[in-house]
């Protein structure tokens, strides 16, 4: 909203004394009114000190703080395989190795992960494969395109698989080498066919 001036205002005293009405007196005559008078000068006041004008300031570097000494990073702890035990007596521990090797195939586990050792009598695959030398038979094994069926007698010359069984179809002397050894062969599991008491007695309680 635009802001009109105020018209200046006159004060009673400067107007001079009002006429009042007298008989035979003449009023005097008005005075001028006075104009606006002008704004005064400005008095010089006191020079206050002058501040002198901040330094500009050189911006810092960040500081980069010295690399230490590297810490190695601590080696990842050795996976040991899951242990599954499978109760069977002598006898039925070949039995139950092989619904075992079903069941891993069955669930998706490739013939070639998969390597079965009895301590007793050998596997009939064993036996058959041998028929045809020892060069066929390994050389089986080292394709590692199938099953791979071998006695603990000769068990320590196969590899390492991701999953073994084991038939534990007698020889007490061959359970006492071949459950070791099976632990150090499997890869992600071993599954234990045999009499639970002979079996914990040799890869430990709680298996």
């Amino acid at each position: 909203m635009p802001l009109i001036p105020e018209e200046p205002q006159i004060h009673e005293s400067a107007q001079g004394p009002r006429a009042t009405p007298a008989s035979g007196r003449t009023a005097p005559t008005p005075r001028p009114v006075p104009g606006p008078r002008p704004a005064a000068p400005p008095r010089p006041g006191r020079p206050g000190p002058v501040r002198p004008m901040p330094a500009q300031r050189t911006p810092r570097e960040p500081v980069v703080a010295a690399p230490g000494p590297s810490v190695p990073a601590a080696a990842p702890a050795a996976a040991t395989p899951q242990i599954q035990l499978i109760p069977a007596s002598a006898e039925g521990a070949l039995d139950a190795a092989e619904e075992a090797v079903d069941l891993l195939l069955e669930s998706g586990r490739a013939p070639g992960e998969v390597l079965v050792i009895t301590t007793g009598l050998p596997h009939p695959w064993a036996t058959h494969e041998l028929s045809f030398g020892e060069t066929a038979y390994w050389s089986q094994h080292d394709a590692g395109d199938d099953v791979f069926y071998a006695d603990a007698s000769v068990a320590g010359r196969a590899r390492s698989r991701p999953v073994v069984v084991v038939a534990v179809n007698g020889g007490s002397d061959a359970v006492a080498t071949a459950l070791p050894l099976a632990l150090g062969r499997a890869g992600a599991l071993l599954i234990v066919c045999g009499d639970p008491q002979t079996i914990n007695s040799v890869l430990g309680a709680g298996v």
